[in-house]
């Protein structure tokens, strides 16, 4: 299972990372631009600890798939280098 989230927050585009850290048993994320930590809830990402306390990175609608059936699907799809 698999989930994206938007990265985008306050204007500005965060880089995430993982923290070494877990919580509730699941990996816990941190941005590098203010480290502050995000954990994975309902919503989207929650920020929980540092600058972005409580604030929500947003889920995006996604698809789990592999390359064969993505091409089967849509076969005029390109891989880049």
């Amino acid at each position: 299972m698999s989930a994206v989230y938007s990265r985008d927050v306050d204007g500005e585009s965060l880089t995430l990372a993982p923290s070494g850290w877990t919580y509730r048993n699941t990996f816990v994320l941190y941005d590098k631009e203010s480290g502050s930590l995000w954990y994975p809830e309902e919503k989207g990402l929650k920020a929980i600890q540092g600058h972005h306390l409580g604030k929500t990175l947003q889920e995006i609608a996604h698809e789990d798939t592999s390359w064969h059936l993505w091409q089967q699907a849509h076969p005029k799809s390109l891989l880049a280098d």
